[in-house]
């Protein structure tokens, strides 16, 4: 379920660096959200250097952006713990300043999230969810973990 949407300006990170951000957010997430791995998704999308602007001037090329919809039901404690990890890891792999890394998480219910061709669960069910996926589909997200 969670998808971070990370965006920097074109050409800014690497191939490796995406790798690694990726791993890191997954990491943060299955730790502090207490979420299966399998069920983390990072996209990357880059920014044309004339399509970002914070109070009316262009963005400079420096920073990076993370928006991510997660299940709601998680405490301000487990949100704030991702927000500072993410903040703390990526501006590392990115060779940026902490404050140079902007992350949002976006609360979205349960039961208006459907993947695997099933509505998810509430935090914390997982497990019990997912035994009851078909077997055949189960092999599907293991293979991700």
């Amino acid at each position: 379920m969670p998808t971070y949407v990370c965006w920097s300006a074109a050409g800014w990170l690497s191939a490796e660096q995406r790798t690694q951000i990726a791993e890191a957010i997954t990491t943060i997430h299955a730790e502090e959200g207490r979420a299966p791995r399998y069920f983390v998704q990072v996209l990357f999308n880059e920014v044309q250097s004339d399509s970002h602007f914070i109070g009316s001037r262009a963005a400079n090329d420096g920073h990076i952006w993370i928006r991510a919809d997660i299940r709601s039901g998680r405490t301000d404690e487990h949100k704030k713990a991702i927000l500072e990890r993410i903040a703390t890891d990526i501006s590392a792999i990115a060779e940026v300043g902490r404050e140079d890394v902007w992350v949002y998480l976006s609360d979205i219910s349960a039961a208006g999230i459907l993947e695997f061709g099933h509505v998810l669960p509430q935090p914390g069910e997982d497990d019990a969810w997912f035994t009851k996926l078909p077997d055949a589909l189960q092999q599907r997200p293991k293979a991700l973990s």
